[in-house]
């Protein structure tokens, strides 16, 4: 990624690369806004309103006026923007100059059954918005079901209506408006090219691989956290009588595999981190403010592999933090501070039952956000020193007690964080 300052005084202009309307509108709203906040939706619907009445380009602006538009900072307008463009809303390119140019060129959102077949973009919104909302939005964008039985078809062709006139010589449409929409770009974890040619051309045709294909299998291995071995044994049983990878066999196996090696859950979510609409927003350097931002930015299956000093989490315990994700709706962040705890007041333990009792009243609590649940826990901490038990001083996860708001980290703190998060 290159390096560059953006600047209050830098310009830019809009380009509509695509056609877009209310349809997209609603798209945008229902299915990328739980993804990418509700800040960079709105650095998109701005950047649309810039647009000319033709909806094709627009004058020039400098981003003080995005930013006076918005009522945000620059540097969230900047975060915006990265998200858009990771999702494929959004092309930015850049002109260094004593005051630099931008060009936003804007991509339509995917048509709602695309966004739903993409295993990434459904999953993420799934752990987003959890299991009954995302019900609720798959309902929302169903064609209703009418049944035409006892009717008959009478639509008329269009040879039964008009008289076809000589044919036009050809015209180039390159340049003719579409609907224009960019590919998710994700991080390729794996090196496929060498994952390929370790499948003897007897079994596949290397040179039916197409972009398509290495795209599809790039999601895949990042959504279910596939390694090259996995991979490279899932596409030769995706390989038909042609030699060449069926995407749909190499997606009902990719599923099959990870729902049998996880008995049945929802795919890789212990690997997801906080959503952006759950988390706080850093405002200072204080060490609760660096905790939180620990328990938002770091995967449950990270924060356990931290706890563990490196050691992957077992089986077990991978299950019982999905579930947690799954069957008690708890975010990611959520279920970090969730292991925090435990693991401090149960000798390191990460007890089924005593777990899950803990994540029942933090589910009827409706806990969302780390500090809630870190609240919570402080919460329970106080009721129990005015009751029977009495949690001992050194069983107490560190953030219990102690007025953090506004002490500033020293650079010991921040040391012993590092270390604390070391092989993450």
């Amino acid at each position: 990624m290159s390096t560059y300052n953006l600047l209050p005084a830098d310009t830019y202009i809009v380009k509509n690369a695509t056609i877009l309307n209310n349809e997209s509108r609603l798209v945008l709203i229902k299915l990328y806004q739980p993804i990418v906040g509700t800040v960079a939706i709105n650095l998109y619907f701005t950047l649309w309103s810039n647009l000319d009445t033709s909806h094709i380009i627009s004058t020039e602006y400098t981003h003080h006026n995005l930013m006076a538009s918005m009522r945000v900072k620059l540097e969230d307008i900047l975060e915006a923007r990265e998200k858009l463009e990771a999702i494929g809303l959004l092309k930015t390119y850049l002109k260094k100059d004593s005051i630099n140019n931008y060009i936003y060129e804007l991509y339509s959102p995917l048509e709602p059954n695309e966004f739903i077949d993409n295993p990434i973009l459904a999953t993420t919104l799934s752990s987003n918005v959890g299991k009954i909302e995302y019900e609720k939005i798959l309902k929302f964008f169903k064609v209703p079901s009418i049944d035409l039985k006892g009717y008959e078809d009478i639509s008329v062709t269009f040879g039964e209506t008009f008289e076809v006139a000589d044919a036009l010589d050809y015209t180039n449409t390159n340049d003719i408006r579409k609907i224009k929409q960019v590919d998710l770009v994700v991080d390729e974890r794996i090196d496929l090219n060498s994952l390929l040619e370790m499948i003897p051309s007897e079994i596949l045709n290397h040179r039916s691989i197409t972009k398509e294909i290495k795209s599809l299998i790039y999601k895949l291995a990042y959504i279910y956290n596939l390694d090259e071995g996995e991979l490279s044994e899932l596409i030769r049983n995706s390989v038909n009588e042609k030699k060449i990878i069926d995407k749909n066999l190499l997606r009902n196996n990719c599923h099959n595999y990870y729902t049998f090696e996880h008995q049945n859950t929802a795919p890789s979510l212990v690997y997801k981190n906080q959503p952006d609409y759950l988390r706080k927003k850093v405002s200072d350097n204080s060490k609760k403010a660096k905790l939180i931002y620990t328990f938002e930015t770091t995967s449950p299956y990270d924060f356990l592999t931290g706890k563990n000093k490196g050691v992957r989490p077992n089986k077990s315990d991978l299950t019982l933090i999905e579930n947690l994700m799954v069957d008690y709706d708890l975010s990611p962040g959520v279920v970090n501070v969730l292991i925090d705890y435990v693991l401090k007041i149960n000798d390191n333990k990460l007890t089924k039952n005593f777990v899950i009792t803990i994540a029942s009243q933090w589910k009827r609590s409706n806990i969302k956000t780390v500090e809630e649940a870190m609240n919570l826990c402080r919460k329970e901490n106080q009721a129990k020193k005015k009751g029977k038990r009495i949690i001992k001083k050194e069983e107490k996860p560190d953030w219990f007690d102690k007025n953090i708001e506004e002490d500033a980290a020293s650079s010991d703190d921040i040391a012993a964080l590092e270390a604390s998060l070391k092989g993450l």
